[in-house]
């Protein structure tokens, strides 16, 4: 197990990620506080899910890919040969872009991976099933049909169920790649009150297309630009959330995050 702490924390230093020949992300530095929701803002095509992926070390399933640099979760180097990518992953959860609940009811959609961790006692898979539901704004919606198929939620249930199944196994970080983006507004509203609730816990790290989602529930952000297609993407600046939407320090976030290109 990387870490035991509550909630995690990252120092990235000098990351730089190629696709074979192909480098992808360069220079890469700076922190993520624990405890807050950091987005991460760029043209389609600058990194940000390459970036995403380096936190939790999903990158390690794709051929070819080759991570240089530093990222210490909590103070650890998540890249050593003596961390578990499993265990990593268990604090380190991720939600993906499109919901992909497994072919299982509710309940054992969130009771995966705590049985993967060794939990079989019904006490306490019930009370983290429905513990995590709740934290997931999805309990009062499904706790009379908890023996009931994911597939048959809707789309923003079903991706609130994968934020819950994250959940489960007492994250002390969670990634979310988009999550909105193939919701209703309802749906998406209901999920950025839940990223707001989580963060007293939790530390989240969420790509976004949507600056106005940015906005509205980040504490940090974070651009990232490939300037031409020849060149890597590269992080151009990163502060708090409020003065990267009205007093940015580079002109190219600006031009960004007003609508100039993107």
């Amino acid at each position: 197990m990387v870490t035991t702490e509550p909630a995690g924390s990252f120092d990235i230093s000098n990351l730089s990620v190629s696709y074979g020949s192909e480098a992808a992300l360069t220079g890469v530095s700076f922190y993520i506080e624990p405890r807050r929701v950091t987005a991460l803002i760029g043209p389609s095509g600058c990194g940000k899910s390459t970036l995403l992926r380096c936190f939790n070390r999903m990158n390690d399933a794709l051929d070819n890919v080759k991570v240089e640099g530093l990222i210490a979760l909590n103070g650890s180097d998540i890249n050593a040969k003596s961390v578990d990518s499993v265990s990593l992953r268990m604090y380190v959860g991720q939600v993906f872009q499109r919901p992909n609940p497994f072919p299982l009811s509710i309940y054992d959609n969130v009771a995966f991976g705590p049985r993967t961790q060794g939990i079989r006692k019904r006490e306490q898979l019930d009370e983290l099933v429905i513990d995590s539901l709740k934290k997931a704004a999805l309990y009062d919606e499904v706790k009379n049909s908890l023996k009931k198929h994911a597939f048959e939620l809707s789309g923003g249930q079903q991706q609130r169920l994968c934020i819950a199944r994250a959940l489960a196994t007492k994250p002390g970080v969670l990634l979310m790649d988009e999550p909105c983006s193939a919701l209703d507004p309802i749906s998406t509203g209901m999920i950025e009150s839940t990223v707001e609730q989580l963060k007293e816990s939790v530390t989240i790290v969420i790509v976004t297309h949507n600056m106005q989602q940015a906005s509205r529930i980040s504490d940090t952000t974070a651009f990232l630009l490939r300037e031409s297609i020849d060149e890597p993407a590269q992080l151009i600046e990163v502060t708090d959330t409020t003065t990267m939407f009205t007093q940015p320090s580079d002109q190219r976030t600006e031009n960004y995050i007003t609508g100039r290109f993107g």
